[in-house]
C-alpha cells in the first residue's frame, strides 16, 4: 500500500469543477488544492492527516492539449463511469490512510474510498540471453497460420501499460507509436526495505525502462519483427508504451521488479483509451486477499471506461498458484489470461479462477530484453499472446467491416481454443489460445451473418 496517498471518488454532482489533474499538477501547469468539499470530507482529512495535497486522478479527454485546463469539458462518459470524480488525496507519511479511508467511505458524497494500493509484477525476468532454438510457443498458439491468415494493421493501436519499453531495441524499430510516463512514487510512499530505482516522479512522455524489462517482455511477444524473436503475434498492430510501474528492488530479490500504484495505473489506461488505444495489455495485478475487506474493487472505473470505448482489455491472471482473483483479470469482460507450459498442460504458478478465460504459453518464452534478448517466465507474459490475438481479429474485423469489441473478443477465442494436456486444468479458462482458428472463426461469423442479412433483403 501507499501509505501516504488514497482515492476518493465522489457521487455524482458532488464532484468540484476547479479541482486540476493530477498532470497539470506534476508537470507545473496547475497547484494542488487543500480541500475538496469546504465541509465534513475536509474536516476528517485534516482530523487525521493535519494537511493534503488533492488532485484529479484523471484528465478530460477532451483538454488533454490544454495546458493547466484538463480538469475541464469532462464528457457525459466521463462522469459516468465516475473517472471524472476521481481524486488522488496525498497525506503526510504516518497518516492512519485506513482509518481516513473508512471515515470517508462513511460520507454520502463519496461513491468510493480506497488506499491507493500499489501493485507489484514480480515476475520471472531472466538475465540477457542469446536467441536459442528453445521451445517455440508461438508453434503452440499456431501463431503463423493466423499472421498468414491476418497479417495486421498498423492503424490497430494496442496499449502497453507496464514498465516502460526501450525505444530503439530492433525487434521493435517502426512498431511503437509516442507513449507516455505516469509514474509517481516517493522514497517515503512504498514499505520499508523497498529501494526505487532510476526516475519515478516525473509524468511525461518518456516511457523508457532502464532497470526491469517487463515491459519489453511483453513487447517482443506481440510486436516483435522477427529478427531473432518469432513475429509477434499482433502484426502490423502499433504500440502504445504507456510506464506505469517503476523499477523497485524488493528485500530478498536480486532483480528489480515492476512496482506501480493504483492512481498510476489507472491514469496510464485512460490515456491510452483516450490516444485511441483499441486494446490494452495489463500484465500487472493485484491479489484480492491483500485488500481490505470494504475497499472497492482496483481499477474499475477505468476498466468501465474502456469498455464503453469499444477497447479489449487482457490481464494476466496472476501468479500465485491459488484459487483466488487478481485485479484488473477478475472485472467482467476482461480477459483473464493463465500460463500454461510446453507440455500444454496449466503452469503451477498460474493463478486460477471462475472468471479465467483462456490460458496461453507463459514459461520460459524467448522475448526482447533491455538489452538484446531474454527468456520470460508468468502469466504476464501469455496476456500478449492473448493481446496479439486480439490485435489480429481486431483487424480482420476492421478489413471486413466488422467491429470487434470484448465480448466477440472473448466469444470467438474461448470457443476456438485448444484442449489442456492432462486432468487438473478447472479454474484454466475455455483451453489454450489458437489464434489462427478464433480468425477462422471471425470470418465463419461474419459470413453467417452477411449471408442471413443478403436472405432478408431478398
Amino acid at each position: 500500500m501507499n501509505s501516504n496517498s488514497l482515492i476518493v471518488t465522489m457521487t455524482l454532482g458532488e464532484a468540484p469543477d476547479s479541482v486540476p489533474a493530477l498532470l497539470d499538477v506534476r508537470s507545473g501547469h496547475a497547484r494542488a488544492v487543500q480541500g475538496l468539499d469546504g465541509g465534513a470530507l475536509d474536516r476528517i482529512v485534516t482530523r487525521f492527516a493535519g494537511a493534503a495535497r488533492i488532485a484529479r486522478v484523471h484528465g478530460a479527454r477532451a483538454s488533454w492539449h490544454l495546458r493547466g485546463q484538463r480538469h475541464v469539458r469532462f464528457d457525459a462518459l466521463e462522469q459516468t463511469c465516475g473517472v471524472a470524480r476521481t481524486f488522488l488525496i496525498e497525506v503526510m507519511p504516518g497518516t492512519a490512510v485506513r482509518d481516513l479511508v473508512r471515515e470517508l467511505a462513511q460520507l454520502s458524497k463519496v461513491a468510493s474510498a480506497t488506499p491507493n494500493y500499489m501493485c507489484v509484477s514480480p515476475c520471472d525476468l531472466g538475465a540477457p540471453v542469446q536467441p536459442d532454438a528453445a521451445w517455440a510457443p508461438h508453434l503452440m498458439v499456431r501463431a503463423p497460420e493466423a499472421l498468414a491468415h491476418e497479417p495486421g494493421d498498423n492503424a490497430v493501436l494496442l496499449g502497453l501499460v507496464d514498465s516502460g519499453i526501450v525505444t530503439d531495441h530492433p525487434e521493435l524499430a517502426g512498431r511503437l507509436r509516442a507513449g507516455l510516463d505516469t509514474v509517481h512514487l516517493s522514497d517515503d510512499g512504498v514499505s520499508p526495505g523497498i529501494t526505487l530505482l532510476g526516475e519515478h516522479q516525473n509524468f511525461d512522455s518518456n516511457p523508457r525502462d532502464k532497470y526491469v524489462g517487463h515491459g519489453m517482455g511483453c513487447a517482443g511477444i506481440m510486436s516483435g519483427l522477427g529478427l531473432q524473436l518469432a513475429p509477434g503475434l499482433a502484426g502490423e498492430a502499433q504500440i502504445i508504451p504507456m510506464r506505469a510501474l517503476a523499477a523497485a528492488r524488493l528485500p530478498g530479490r536480486a532483480n528489480p521488479v515492476g512496482l506501480g500504484a493504483i492512481a498510476d495505473l489507472d491514469a496510464a489506461v485512460k490515456l491510452a483509451v483516450d490516444l485511441g488505444a483499441k486494446i490494452i495489455n495489463m500484465s500487472f495485478g493485484t491479489d484480492d486477499a491483500a485488500l481490505s475487506p470494504e475497499s472497492p474493487k482496483p481499477h474499475a472505473d477505468v476498466v468501465r471506461y474502456a469498455l464503453e470505448h469499444g477497447c479489449i482489455l487482457i490481464a494476466a491472471s496472476g501468479n500465485n498458484g491459488q484459487w483466488t482473483r487478481y485485479w484488473p483479470a477478475a472485472h467482467p469482460s476482461v480477459i483473464a489470461v493463465g500460463a500454461v507450459g510446453e507440455n500444454r498442460a496449466p503452469a503451477t504458478f498460474s493463478t486460477r479462477g471462475d472468471h479465467v478465460s483462456i490460458c496461453a504459453p507463459g514459461e520460459r518464452i524467448l522475448s526482447a530484453g533491455l538489452t538484446g534478448y531474454q527468456h520470460v517466465t508468468g502469466t504476464s507474459f501469455a496476456a500478449p499472446f492473448v493481446a496479439g490475438a486480439c490485435a489480429l481479429l481486431v483487424a480482420r474485423g476492421a478489413r471486413r467491416a466488422m467491429p470487434v469489441d470484448a465480448e466477440c473478443a472473448i466469444e470467438l477465442l474461448t470457443k476456438s481454443s485448444q484442449p489442456f494436456a492432462g486432468k487438473d486444468h478447472s479454474g484454466c479458462g475455455a483451453g489454450i489460445l489458437d489464434a489462427a482458428a478464433a480468425l477462422v472463426a471471425l470470418d465463419a461469423m461474419i459470413d453467417r451473418m452477411r449471408s442471413e442479412e443478403d436472405t432478408e433483403d431478398g
